[in-house]
């Protein structure tokens, strides 16, 4: 997928620089190593170092207008909101169509004139986006660009160790499959390095080793403490901070989602409160607190979630994970009023995600189940549709390390009633994710308000609920 926005291409600003006057943690052999005085380096801390080192913006020559073009697919669009937000902050303006395309547009002349205009064009692969057509043509389209246009830089990065098509052999992948979570370390420095065109410098390669050690260390250790259901060190993570947690937003929103499916929603809105006083135009904090404000569900909450997305909704951000976010605090509001065009506008929303990209189950699930909550013929055959369209992505079996795509393939057999299939993959994504209770709570109120509608059978409905047993039955 190819979507594009134009963004501010001024000079970084003051306010959001990646290094705040804070002290850094000392408390890793790393971080001190990175404090210490070195050859030619005149007690510069590591937030100094990096500013010194990493690249500028080339200035946009007449007729540019983009600095960096972004090819993807959906399933890997957190991360690349993360790159968004980190290129965003850098000073760089990013092309991203999904917000530029319009009703009618020509998806092909829009996206070409996206390319000519652009300095650098990135194209983010992985094995869940492994499609041999869409690899293949977005590839050589980007490699015409660098072949034709000598100021045009392609940079291809990968985010797994999955093997590379063939046709790709000749070009080197820049290698994020330490960095699940988001663009950070040495490998960011790379990055920025490449689309502008620049030599990586000897200093900035041994800066980067450094910085990779760090920033890999410290996403093990959030997700450890995800895993044994620990918000005291994850918040203590965040509190000590560092160099990592500067240059990027990824890190803080791993840690602050890491609360957020551990139920502590209070903990996690008041870290992505100072997320977003530290990385102002980044996206990714603003949707996560939306959604943490949205599951606490207290007096007022549901209001703020919707105050939030819909001012990036109005601001033409109109990605699948923020329309799916703001089509779940419609669905939130309906519980509340029982006024279907509040359900009818929830599902419209999941759908216009789902348009935009055919291969995000997510948007295309929820496209179903409120349709199928609608419950006219009309709304039924249409969550047919969408449950077949979901399956051919996310097959019929568990997902390793998967829970939402995993817990997906059981929600389409619960689709199609049926329910012992159901159950089975339910079970396996709970037991692939047993720490993350908030997360398996909204599954479960999802299960529950489908089977009002789909009315099992009791032993089939007691299938289903094995699954959840560790939660409250539905009220």
């Amino acid at each position: 997928m190819l979507i594009g926005l134009e963004r501010d291409s001024r000079a970084r600003p003051a306010v959001g620089s990646p290094c705040p006057t804070k002290p850094n943690s000392a408390d890793s052999t790393l971080a001190g190593r990175q404090n210490a005085v070195r050859p030619g380096v005149q007690q510069m801390g590591p937030c100094d170092e990096w500013l010194q080192l990493a690249p500028q913006p080339r200035p946009l020559a007449n007729g540019e207008r983009w600095h960096v073009f972004l090819s993807y697919r959906s399933v890997n669009r957190i991360w690349v909101l993360n790159l968004y937000d980190v290129l965003q902050q850098q000073g760089f303006s990013v092309f991203l169509d999904q917000v530029v395309l319009s009703g009618g547009d020509e998806l092909i002349r829009v996206l070409e004139d996206g390319l000519e205009r652009s300095q650098a064009g990135v194209l983010v692969w992985s094995s869940h986006a492994a499609e041999s057509d869409w690899v293949r043509k977005e590839y050589h389209t980007l490699e015409r660009q660098a072949t034709e246009r000598e100021t045009f830089h392609f940079v291809p990065i990968r985010l797994d160790q999955a093997k590379l098509p063939a046709f790709a052999a000749s070009r080197v992948f820049l290698d994020f499959s330490s960095y699940p979570d988001g663009p950070n370390g040495g490998e960011l420095l790379r990055l920025l390095y490449s689309i502008t065109g620049q030599a990586l410098t000897a200093e900035a390669a041994r800066f980067a080793a450094e910085q990779d050690a760090l920033a890999q260390q410290q996403s093990l250790e959030i997700s450890a403490a995800i895993r044994n259901k620990d918000p005291e060190l994850i918040t203590e993570l965040f509190t000590t901070g560092g160099l990592s947690w500067e240059t990027s937003s990824a890190l803080g929103c791993k840690a602050a989602e890491g609360l957020i499916k551990l139920g502590q929603n209070d903990r996690g809105i008041e870290m992505l409160e100072q997320l977003e006083k530290r990385f102002p135009r980044a996206i990714r904090p603003r949707q996560l607190r939306a959604l943490a404000l949205a599951r606490r569900g207290r007096e007022g909450d549901l209001r703020q979630a919707q105050r939030i997305l819909g001012a990036l909704y109005e601001a033409g951000e109109r990605d699948p994970e923020t329309l799916g976010i703001y089509a779940r605090t419609w669905m939130d509001r309906f519980s509340k009023s029982g006024d279907r065009s509040d359900l009818e506008e929830s599902r419209r929303l999941y759908a216009e995600a789902f348009e935009r990209a055919k291969d995000d189950y997510y948007t295309g699930i929820n496209a179903a189940s409120k349709s199928v909550l609608l419950g006219t013929p009309d709304d039924v055959a249409r969550a047919e549709v969408y449950a077949r369209q979901v399956q051919e992505i996310v097959g019929t079996e568990p997902k390793d390390n998967d829970y939402w795509m995993t817990a997906t393939v059981g929600e389409v057999f619960l689709l199609m009633k049926q329910y012992a299939d159901a159950a089975r993959l339910y079970k396996a994504a709970v037991d692939m994710a047993r720490s993350e209770t908030g997360s398996h709570q909204s599954t479960w109120t999802q299960a529950c308000r489908l089977m009002q509608i789909l009315q099992p059978t009791n032993d089939e409905r007691a299938l289903v609920r094995s699954a959840f047993a560790h939660l409250p039955d539905c009220p």
